[in-house]
């Protein structure tokens, strides 16, 4: 299975001028603890990882710590922009793929696998989990116009998967039609082409915030004593 990470972020959520991946958390940049995870999935075996060239350096440093061969591709402007040339990265034989964020660094090899299995059956998959808050849908004055129904609400999260040529059709159809999407699943939404979801663990939280850092060392010392 080939697997595309996200790296090209610019971590101005974090509060920082630096690529977020590039924080530590107990003791190890953010990236490591991710490409630790993917080394420990069963199912992947080609890896590129998707940045801005100025991280180029520090990010090939990281993954020299590991003994999997890793890729580098040149990222663009947006995470859109990104995954379209990682897409053009992938190898010739590459039938399906798996976009990663690399900021999800808690990520259970098990969910990489499952998510594998499933695409290799023709199902587009995303990871999620069930929305446990009330949502509101809110007016730009600030007043709730809606309360939708929880029960029919996740999270998206990543891994998601995808039949590359079918992945690669959907952004063409996103330049042609100046779509904007924050994932990839969406561009399937939009063509009406089915996505399956996986229910993930409330774990496998994407790293955005200060508050998060300490959440994922939190998780990562707890794991470390079982």
């Amino acid at each position: 299975m080939h697997l595309l990470i996200a790296a090209a972020g610019s971590g101005k959520r974090m509060g920082g001028n630096r690529n977020k991946l590039l924080l530590e958390v107990a003791g190890r940049p953010v990236l490591s603890w991710t490409l630790e995870a993917i080394k420990s999935a069963k199912s992947i075996k080609w890896i590129g990882i998707v940045g801005q060239p100025c991280d180029k350096e520090l990010i090939i440093s990281i993954t020299k710590q590991f003994s999997m061969m890793i890729h580098w591709i040149d990222g663009g402007d947006t995470r859109q922009q990104s995954v379209q040339r990682g897409l053009a990265g992938l190898p010739p034989e590459a039938e399906f793929v798996l976009i990663h964020d690399g900021a999800r660094c808690l990520v259970e090899p098990e969910l990489l696998d499952k998510c594998s299995e499933l695409v290799k059956e023709g199902i587009a998959v995303i990871s999620a989990t069930p929305v446990t808050d009330t949502i509101k849908k809110v007016s730009n004055d600030g007043f709730i116009l809606d309360t939708p129904n929880r029960s029919e609400l996740w999270a998206a999260q990543t891994p998601q998967a995808f039949c590359v040529s079918e992945l690669k059709k959907g952004h063409e159809q996103a330049l042609l039609n100046n779509w904007k999407v924050t994932d990839d699943a969406s561009l399937f939404e939009k063509l009406g082409w089915p996505v399956k979801v996986v229910e993930s663990l409330p774990s496998n939280i994407k790293v955005t915030t200060p508050f998060d850092l300490v959440i994922a060392e939190a998780l990562i010392s707890k794991r470390a004593e079982c």
